[in-house]
């Protein structure tokens, strides 16, 4: 990573956290480079929204800095950091769950509130990382549905993919209905056995955070950071 000195990553998460204290850019350089993707995807898979989770973890970041000096090694400097985050995201989710909720209890229309949810929905089901999550899935899934007995394939293709009803599911394929739940339950375990693996192999190359987008949050964070007042001992 550009602007860090060499012996900066041989040091220790203690002495990192001494140094980050001292408001040390290149310490800060380090522990953001080392910890912003395991951060992003913590906030994303409690707040599903990009935008939300790269702010939940930029908080992260200047809530654990400004009390790096408390911290104490009993763990890991990035256990440490995602626990804060983690307790960060789900702080932004029950903000915005309260937020809703007065809104329905009060009958309130907030015409600014609406367009920013609906907003946020769009890119969580639009942004790229959620068209590479379905692409992948989407491969993995056709190949396995193919390799499926031919007696369960057809009860699976029609309940599951066409949303045929059981009734409806068993008329097409003059089966009993007990038949057709049968198979369809048989056919979701050995689809669970075939994907499980597949599916933590394609997850962990889904949502990555690195390149520009690391190195964009390192920035924010650091340039925030440095511009903070000192905190003075209590």
């Amino acid at each position: 990573m550009a602007g860090i000195a060499p012996d900066y990553e041989q040091r220790s998460d203690i002495e990192l956290a001494r140094l980050v204290a001292r408001r040390d850019p290149h310490a800060v350089r380090v522990v953001t480079g080392r910890n912003n993707q395991r951060l992003y995807r913590a906030a994303w898979s409690i707040l599903r929204n990009r935008a939300e989770a790269e702010e939940a973890v930029q908080d992260a970041y200047l809530k654990a800095f400004a009390a790096m000096d408390g911290f104490a090694g009993a763990s890991s400097l990035s256990t440490w950091l995602t626990r804060i985050v983690v307790n960060q995201a789900l702080e932004r989710k029950r903000t915005a769950e309260r937020r809703e909720r007065l809104l329905r209890e009060r009958s309130v229309t907030d015409i600014a509130d609406h367009r920013e949810r609906v907003m946020a929905a769009s890119e969580a089901t639009q942004s790229p990382e959620a068209e590479v999550m379905r692409g992948q899935i989407a491969k993995l899934l056709e190949r396995a549905i193919a390799n499926l007995p031919e007696i369960f394939r057809p009860v699976f293709v029609l309940r599951e993919i066409e949303g045929l009803s059981v009734e409806e599911t068993a008329d097409v394929l003059q089966i009993p209905k007990e038949t057709v739940k049968t198979r369809l339950l048989r056919s979701r375990r050995r689809l669970q056995r075939e994907l499980d693996p597949e599916l933590r192999d394609a997850l962990r190359g889904t949502f990555p955070f690195a390149g520009r987008d690391c190195d964009t949050l390192t920035e924010h964070v650091l340039g925030k950071f440095l511009a903070a007042p000192r905190q003075r001992p209590a």
